[in-house]
């Protein structure tokens, strides 16, 4: 594979990995924000414990999401580990998220409902960058090239699967 066309490969991987992540944080937003609304409108919690307790509903969320459907493909071996660090980098942009929400409404005396949700936002948008790495760096890893590899060959030895250079029967199986 030459060096234009794996470079092709991995910006189309990349690209996927996008958009799935912002498919799961696109309804992690839109839950965050309604949790948030509701929390805030039919309790007397201050705005940013709404925030925090919103946040911690979209993480609920959001771990599925990512588990089942973006990193579906990445390793799945150490789930306790995968989880712990899931928790502590999403704890980090529960943080990041609620700290802006807080400086906006304290410390700057933006407090309207409006105001509330546009800072909400902000601070999600800001968190998202932080996630999107941290769990793809760290939380949802890439399986080891070998063990991709292996894991691939035994998906194409599997009865019935056709043999992936030449579209044949996979070997040991009548056509």
């Amino acid at each position: 594979m030459s060096g234009r066309s794996a470079l092709r490969s991995r910006l189309r991987l990349l690209t996927g990995e996008i958009v799935k992540f912002g498919a799961v944080g696109g309804a992690g937003v839109l839950v965050n924000l309604v949790a948030f609304n509701l929390v805030r409108h039919t309790t007397e919690l201050p705005v940013v414990r709404a925030g925090i307790v919103a946040t911690v509903v979209a993480i609920l969320c959001n771990y599925i999401g990512f588990r089942y459907f973006t990193y579906r493909d990445r390793d799945k071996s150490g789930r306790t580990k995968e989880l712990a660090l899931f928790v502590f980098f999403s704890a980090v942009g529960l943080v990041i998220e609620n700290g802006i929400l807080y400086a906006a409404t304290y410390w700057c005396g933006w407090n309207t409902p409006l105001q509330n949700n546009v800072f909400k936002f902000l601070g999600i948008g800001i968190a998202t960058l932080f996630r999107f790495w941290s769990y793809r760096s760290w939380v949802f890893r890439a399986l080891p090239a070998k063990e991709a590899v292996e894991t691939a060959e035994a998906f194409l030895a599997a009865p019935g699967a056709e043999d992936a250079r030449s579209g044949a029967p996979a070997r040991g199986r009548r056509p």
